[in-house]
């Protein structure tokens, strides 16, 4: 696929660690679909309702090794690893994946997922 989808792409899922853009409802309701689904790093699932319902507090995140693999033209597999900090809590790891699809020339989140892991550990 193109880089520029790719670009695309990645300010999108940064933008879901940004809290300008994920305290903003319209912007969040706009990029995920209405079937969206989340299997958190709690292991809770969440809706599209749930995370526009949902306030955002402060925190800070770093994304890392973030890769796209193409399962179509119109729908993207991203991985990567995150780490976030909210307030004077320890920083929380995970693995994470998204599912993006292209529908009328915009992607819009479809799925997410985020897997606890330990730096160092099995890989």
């Amino acid at each position: 696929m193109s880089e520029n989808a790719e670009g695309e792409l990645t300010v999108l899922e940064e933008g879901l660690w940004t809290i300008a853009t994920r305290g903003d409802r319209t912007w969040m309701d706009a990029h995920l679909t209405d079937d969206f689904v989340e299997y958190g790093r709690s292991g809770r699932a969440y809706d599209k309702q749930h995370i526009l319902d949902t306030p955002v507090g402060p925190f800070r995140a770093e994304l890392s090794d973030l890769t796209i693999a193409w399962l179509s033209d119109d729908i993207a597999l991203i991985t990567y690893q995150s780490m976030a900090i909210y307030g004077d809590e320890p920083p929380m790891r995970a693995n994470r994946s998204s599912i993006w699809l292209r529908d009328g020339g915009e992607w819009r989140l479809r799925f997410h997922q985020g897997t606890p892991y330990k730096p160092g550990v099995g890989g």
